[in-house]
């Protein structure tokens, strides 16, 4: 029998080889022709030349920058929801944190930023708890959004969001060479993405003969005594599990439904994969105080997975679309192999 265990998260990318190959193999991309006009999310953004004082509004943006080389152009991040990808801990530190969750407005601009990268629509967008991209563009300060928040997406103050569309791995290879492009450094942008690619491929195989034959439902938190927000099925943990052949017992559109334990317990999945977190917004952010209700909920404790142990922990960032999804492709791979699952 297995029990709750923690699977350590995969150190660092190799870049640095995947850069020579990309390079070698490609000849060297065509330099930006600035100004830089882009389509995104449904506004034009024009960027008159590579930024040199960006800030970050999201984890996932914030380590795309890094991976593409560019910590010494961002002079402030917020919004986090765990560490730093491994090997970035010194880089990170160097850059301040103007916030753990919202920062606020003055506090960006402070700053003199002449480009805000954004993860969520909830933090910068048409209902933005720290403004809205015109509040920005009005002082000249150009917005770039991720796309994997809004394709296919509709936001709303007062949800997580319904995906329309299925989220894939193409619309954070998109950020990473837009943003890439933005800043003249397009050949790192490739690598990055060839990178993810061949990790993606990789851990697909590990479990191949598992297809069909498995289900789960991911938790990301919960509120005080409230139902637990798992994953539906078109956000980053059905990618995920897509990519696994795993069935995703919740059938929602929406990004992070609420549904009872009542209710899952009847669905009876395979697995259970609960978000792990640094972010301390609900009473359950925390992997220890899921591992705890999950033993003494009279009606989670009883489920087979929880009775077998088979309950995987995953960074929270791998179960929004970001370049941590790959992180959690393997990750959970790794999870079913040893638990002999894949068999």
């Amino acid at each position: 029998m297995i029990s709750l265990f923690k699977t350590p998260l995969r150190a660092g990318f190799l870049l640095a080889s995947l850069a020579t190959a990309v390079l070698a193999g490609h000849a060297q991309a065509a330099e930006t022709a600035y100004p830089l006009t882009l389509q995104n999310c449904g506004r034009q953004i024009t960027i008159d030349k590579a930024p040199t004082k960006t800030v970050s509004i999201g984890q996932s943006s914030t380590e795309i920058l890094y991976l593409l080389g560019l910590a010494d152009k961002v002079v402030g991040t917020a919004l986090w929801v765990g560490p730093v990808l491994k090997g970035y801990e010194e880089v990170n530190a160097r850059i301040d944190r103007l916030a753990d969750n919202d920062p606020s407005f003055e506090s960006v601009l402070a700053r003199k930023p002449d480009l805000v990268t954004v993860q969520f629509q909830w933090q910068v967008g048409p209902e933005g708890v720290v403004a809205r991209p015109e509040q920005f563009e009005e002082l000249g300060i150009p917005v770039y959004t991720s796309p994997s928040d809004c394709v296919g997406k509709e936001n709303s103050a007062a949800s997580d969001g319904v995906r329309h569309q299925v989220f894939t791995m193409d619309l954070v290879y998109r950020e990473i060479r837009e943003l890439a492009k933005i800043y003249n450094v397009q050949d790192k942008g490739e690598a990055v993405v060839a990178d993810l690619k061949a990790r993606e491929a990789a851990a697909r195989a590990k479990v191949a003969s598992a297809k069909g034959k498995l289900s789960a439902v991911f938790w990301f938190s919960s509120a005080a005594d409230a139902d637990p927000y798992v994953a539906g099925r078109n956000g980053a943990p059905g990618y995920i599990m897509s990519a696994l052949g795993i069935e995703n017992i919740i059938k929602t559109d929406d990004e992070w439904p609420t549904v009872g334990w009542e209710t899952i317990a009847r669905a009876n999945p395979t697995m259970i994969v609960a978000g792990s977190m640094e972010r301390r917004r609900y009473p359950l952010d925390s992997l220890e105080a899921k591992l705890d209700f999950l033993k003494s909920d009279p009606v989670a404790s009883l489920m087979p997975a929880v009775a077998k142990g088979y309950v995987f922990d995953m960074d929270a960032q791998a179960m929004n679309p970001t370049i941590r999804t790959i992180e959690g492709i393997e990750l959970l791979a790794d999870s079913i192999a040893k638990a002999g699952l894949a068999q």
